[in-house]
């Protein structure tokens, strides 16, 4: 069984910044790709960033230059580093883990951005 705990969500004005966090339960962490999902109300779940076990990164491009996403092996945490917010930015923002031969996600966390 994977745990996932995620935090850092919640209500920002427009160009503010938040970071979001996920440490994952598991003792192959390091071999594993990690990523963030978000899914706007009435919106199907879409790829936000990811990160491999070497730190290499990807970005959908609507986010590119404004997210950074980046992990810390010992500490088996993944983080999401938000600036320049926008109100499209506003989702539920979910934590994935990717082992060899499984896909988890994480509960969630809440993203608003709004004045």
């Amino acid at each position: 069984q994977v745990q996932f705990v995620e935090s850092g969500g919640g209500l920002v004005q427009p160009g503010g910044s938040l970071t979001l966090s996920c440490q994952v339960s598991t003792s192959i962490f390091t071999l594993g790709l990690m990523g963030w999902y978000r899914q706007a109300p009435g919106k199907q779940r879409e790829f936000v960033a990811s990160s491999d076990s070497n730190g290499d990164t990807a970005y959908v491009d609507s986010v590119q230059g404004r997210f950074t996403i980046s992990r810390d092996n010992a500490k088996k945490t993944v983080t999401l580093q938000m600036n320049s917010l926008k109100p499209e930015d506003t989702a539920v923002y979910y934590c994935n883990y990717v082992p060899p031969n499984n896909a988890y996600w994480g509960q969630g966390t809440q993203v608003t951005v709004s004045s």
